[in-house]
């Protein structure tokens, strides 16, 4: 994918690619550290159809939803010859019980024999975290396990 960078003088730093089917989306990274989502108009890739501003929380959010699909798509794919084994995404919520925890402390692997593969933060990927990484709110952890494991583990992180 070929992402172009134009710099906005006095502004910041636009970034964006062409989709697929055409649409210009990017953001637009202020100086004052603000960022912008946009997604351009059909027939000009120069004027801005939605614009939606994003806290710094917001666009790690947004960043961690977007990479997490890609690796959970891939991660369904290597799996897709294992009958049983399901890939899922789980996100940590304020409300989690284990929101500003160690992952260990939450007993996944031991509690619904689901294994977390990878950590998102931020739009970094952190693979095969460790039981003493913690967990913020808005982190999304890619899971691999069977659908009854997987469904096991979402209560715990939801409900201790």
């Amino acid at each position: 994918m070929n992402v172009e960078e134009t710099e906005l003088p006095g502004l910041g730093v636009r970034k964006d690619f062409v989709t697929a089917s055409g649409r210009r989306i990017g953001v637009v990274e202020h100086r004052e550290g603000e960022t912008e989502l946009f997604v351009s108009t059909w027939d000009d890739p120069d004027t801005c159809q939605a614009s939606i501003p994003l806290t710094a929380d917001e666009a790690a959010t947004l960043g961690n939803l977007l990479g997490g699909q890609h690796l959970a798509m891939r991660l369904a794919e290597d799996h897709k010859e294992l009958p049983g084994i399901v890939t899922r995404q789980f996100s940590i919520k304020s409300s989690s019980p284990f929101a500003n925890q160690p992952m260990g402390k939450a007993q996944i692997r031991t509690r619904s024999g689901v294994s977390i593969v990878a950590l998102m933060r931020e739009g970094e990927v952190i693979p095969s975290p460790s039981p003493e990484d913690v967990l913020h709110p808005g982190d999304l952890l890619v899971a691999v396990g069977t659908q009854e494991g997987l469904d096991l583990a979402a209560a715990i992180f939801r409900n201790g």
